[in-house]
């Protein structure tokens, strides 16, 4: 079906400022577009009266399947909730349970307008899956731990690889993700490092997190874990580096010269103790930040406009200057800055001529934004997700009116129920 929105309010970046305009909007074959339609051309009008069209939003470090262990493991350290609450459940979790789990993190993201998400995940298919169904754009990768990933018993490489040639399309595309250092052998980074390189394939990693994981890092190897993934050529433009709270002398200048990105989790990294990457110093040195929620198990949402409004009020706080993190800053982390880090500028995270129809429809009437003095600050400091009306993934409604159009959510909430009762 193509589209032509008319009426509304269009959320425009061109490079230099992100300003609103009054303009139709066209949706051809799933692109955006400006061009009106030629007589012949079929379309439905959709009326955008009082509303803003924007780029969806795109969260760069989810675990979907952790919506099940929502308000599990709270209040405790850092080093307790992953050994003894997260990592204990996802033993027992059968794999069925994380799809019905990650469609629920779906919904969650749809609602608030995340149309696009980078996941590491830890159950064969289910991501992937659980991402057709619900129609979400997806970057998805298997964790991968160990020695070695060719050795045997050691399954998760091949089982990525399956993942990547069973469901690789327009929408889903697939990301080695090795889940940390202290998780991975030495061997094991550098053959991802490799592996990169000759699929063409991006990789994540989670990256000084802790001052437990710097310490140990310190200790055993004798430099910081950024220090050693340079060191093993595992940093480079294909790299999302997620989190990097815990940063030492020149790590930020390593990162920068490599060209990969730091996505910062702060209402994560705040929850469990582990403290606020140095996103001044990030910014100050250009390199790539975007932003994500992490999973529920440590957020506990995945809902991005929260995530906005902390990430600019935390580091104001911090720098003690208004003017650190501007709403600009924030809503570009979420949009253009993502759609570099994932090789897709010009494609995703913008309204320009061409690029992919993610489009979210906000509700310019509700309370929370009006009246609309300033409609970009809004996003960063007024919006809490409940203002999103429709949702558009690559030209196709997902959402429209509030209406879930992909998912069955009386199913989700049935089947997640009972995997919690039988296995939290």
């Amino acid at each position: 079906m193509n589209y032509k929105i008319s009426n509304g309010r269009l959320l425009i970046d061109d490079g230099d400022k992100i300003s609103v305009r009054s303009e139709d909007l066209y949706i051809r074959d799933g692109k955006i577009s400006f061009i009106p339609f030629s007589q012949g051309e079929t379309f439905e009008t959709v009326d955008a009266k009082s509303r803003l069209v924007m780029p969806g939003l795109i969260n760069m470090h989810t675990h979907a399947y952790m919506t099940i262990m929502r308000n599990y493991a709270d209040d405790v350290p850092f080093t307790d909730w992953l050994f003894n609450g997260v990592m204990p459940v996802e033993d027992r979790l059968p794999a069925e349970a994380a799809r019905w789990a990650s469609l629920l993190a779906f919904i969650e993201m749809i609602r608030t307008g995340t149309t696009c998400f980078v996941d590491m995940h830890m159950y064969h298919r289910q991501s992937p899956l659980a991402a057709k169904q619900a129609g979400m754009r997806g970057f998805i990768g298997r964790g991968l731990v160990g020695d070695d990933l060719f050795e045997k018993g050691n399954n998760r490489f091949r089982e990525a690889l399956e993942e990547k040639a069973e469901f690789e399309c327009g929408t889903l595309k697939f990301v080695l993700s090795p889940h940390a250092i202290y998780t991975c052998s030495t061997t094991l980074l550098r053959q991802v490092a490799e592996q990169s390189r000759e699929l063409s394939m991006l990789k994540q990693i989670h990256l000084s997190e802790s001052v437990t994981e710097l310490k140990d890092c310190l200790e055993k190897h004798g430099m910081t874990p950024v220090r050693l993934l340079a060191d093993l050529g595992f940093l480079d433009d294909k790299t999302i580096l997620a989190h990097c709270v815990q940063m030492q002398g020149g790590d930020l200048d390593l990162i920068r010269e490599s060209g990969s990105t730091i996505v910062t989790n702060p209402a994560s990294n705040a929850k469990l103790g582990n403290g606020f990457a140095p996103v001044a110093d990030i910014l100050r040195k250009n390199i790539n930040l975007c932003i994500g929620t992490d999973g529920t198990a440590s957020n506990n949402t995945l809902n991005m406009f929260r995530e906005l409004g902390l990430l600019s009020l935390i580091h104001k706080g911090i720098e003690h200057d208004p003017a650190a993190l501007p709403a600009e800053t924030a809503v570009r982390a979420a949009t253009v800055n993502a759609a570099k880090a994932l090789h897709m500028e010009e494609r995703l995270g913008v309204i320009r001529e061409g690029a992919c129809a993610d489009l979210i429809f906000l509700d310019l009437r509700e309370p929370s934004l009006f009246p609309g003095n300033n409609i970009l600050s809004s996003l960063c400091y007024s919006a809490n997700g409940s203002e999103v009306e429709s949702v558009m993934i690559d030209g196709k409604f997902v959402m429209r009116n509030r209406e879930m159009l992909t998912i069955d959510t009386e199913q989700v909430y049935y089947e997640v129920q009972k995997a919690a009762d039988l296995y939290l």
